[in-house]
């Protein structure tokens, strides 16, 4: 089964395997197939061609992948070009939702520590 070019693995249910699209998670997958009328626990090859274009035309109506990639990306760009708060946070590689910075968010800035230590270089050993 391919929806948007993208092959929903045959070995997951469907409410697992729609999440693999990008903009549709678990809950957003339940719904499309209890709005569809599928079982959520049938397998992609257990789908009859009805159900399954019927699964497709209701994620079709979805902003989904390239397009909602496009569009998250814009807004961010938007933040930098107006000098937002939220942008210079996003330039900068920060955390952007109030996080504290001083002792966590190591994935945003990698795992880079500053504060540690008094900044020398150990001795060597003789």
């Amino acid at each position: 089964m391919r929806i948007k070019g993208i092959t929903i693995p045959e070995n997951k249910q469907l409410e697992f395997g729609l999440p693999i699209l990008y903009g549709i998670g678990r809950s957003n997958a339940r719904s499309i197939l209890l709005q569809v009328g599928v079982n959520p626990a049938k397998k992609p090859g257990e789908v009859t061609p009805a159900e399954e274009q019927a699964i497709r035309t209701e994620i079709e109506k979805r902003t989904l992948e390239g397009d909602l990639k496009r569009a998250v990306a814009g807004n961010i760009k938007r933040l930098k070009d107006i000098k937002a708060y939220r942008g210079t946070r996003h330039a900068r590689g920060l955390p952007v939702r109030g996080q504290r910075t001083k002792t966590n968010s190591r994935t945003r800035r990698g795992n880079v520590r500053k504060t540690m230590g008094t900044g020398r270089k150990a001795v060597e050993k003789k």
